[in-house]
């Protein structure tokens, strides 16, 4: 078998964690900050973890990170 390409777009912005789990960085945080309120943004700095639903399409884009 040959070896598979890595999504170099989706590497940049998932990782797995020690447990397999696949972790992201939150959505909503770039700009137009003014209005969102300072416990929003707080939250917004935390990655969160991936969906179930969404897992198995991420893992076939970064399949050795």
């Amino acid at each position: 078998m040959p070896k598979l390409k890595t999504n170099r777009g989706a590497a940049k912005r998932f990782k797995k964690t020690g447990t397999g789990k696949v972790k992201a960085k939150k959505v909503f945080s770039r700009h137009i900050l003014t209005k969102k309120s300072a416990n929003r943004k707080r939250g917004l700095r935390r990655p969160k973890m991936v969906e179930e639903a969404n897992i198995k399409g991420i893992e076939r884009l970064i399949p050795y990170v």
